[in-house]
């Protein structure tokens, strides 16, 4: 897929990973649509960028405010919506049982309802949209890309929601590369390791040195322009297509 000229939609693009890879397809001559809930830091990142990058706020489990956000990136392109990449995701931690009483089934609810619905919310109105685009070099309308964890392959003590959710994702995404190849779109899903987010941000010093600490080679967190480095990778090599890539430095994370 060429980069330049297209239309792109970037799913939790205003901080984090999501922001790295706006930064980068806006640097390739992408035209970018941050769809996120966080108004300052989306509205803030799109005045910095300027006239190729819009905001648009988008709640993942709402059906009509991510149609909204695909057609302003369908609008944005000059031959539509081409690129894809959902980044949007909440974690949650709870034992299936703590102190003898069973989890709260709402937060459960939650992180599926973000997580898993949010990224085929996502995939289904942005393909459906790609589909109806003209084809370029090798019949190819469209790529799109969704973020797991590895925490969906080891997820830790108290993950048990946001490991479910993020290995539907990975299950998500050779059938959803099989239904889309007949219109060619392909789907791929990246699953990083312990990189520097905002997620990790409110961790005390110590805390983020022993997580570094576990990663084999590099030994620290990955950077989220690491992560937009990959996301670039598999929009531009066509034969990348139903793949689920690991981006964790070699990590296996331990139970706790």
């Amino acid at each position: 897929m060429n980069i330049s000229g297209a239309g792109a939609l970037v799913v939790g693009g205003a901080s984090g990973l999501g922001a790295a890879v706006v930064r980068r397809l806006h640097d390739d001559g992408a035209h970018v649509v941050v769809a996120d809930r966080d108004i300052e830091r989306g509205r803030a990142l799109a005045d910095e960028l300027g006239d190729d990058v819009a905001f648009v706020e988008t709640d993942v489990t709402d059906e009509d405010a991510v149609a909204r956000a695909v057609e302003h990136a369908d609008a944005a392109g000059d031959d539509g919506l081409r690129i894809s990449v959902m980044c949007a995701g909440i974690p949650v931690v709870q034992k299936t049982v703590s102190r003898g009483r069973a989890a709260e089934l709402e937060p459960f609810r939650s992180v599926i309802g973000v997580n898993l619905i949010g990224t085929f919310n996502v995939l289904r109105l942005a393909a459906a949209r790609m589909a109806a685009t003209d084809p370029q070099e090798d019949d190819e309308r469209g790529v799109c890309i969704n973020t797991a964890s590895i925490a969906a392959f080891e997820g830790q003590v108290g993950q048990i929601g946001y490991s479910a959710s993020k290995a539907g994702v990975v299950g998500m995404t050779l059938p959803a590369a099989r239904d889309l190849a007949g219109v060619g779109i392909r789907v791929n899903t990246i699953a990083p390791g312990t990189f520097a987010t905002p997620m990790l941000e409110g961790l005390p010093e110590e805390a983020r040195e022993a997580l570094a600490a576990q990663i084999p080679f590099p030994r620290r967190l990955g950077r989220p322009e690491e992560f937009a480095d990959l996301v670039r990778a598999i929009v531009t090599n066509r034969m990348i297509n139903g793949e689920v890539i690991r981006l964790d430095g070699g990590l296996r994370m331990q139970p706790r």
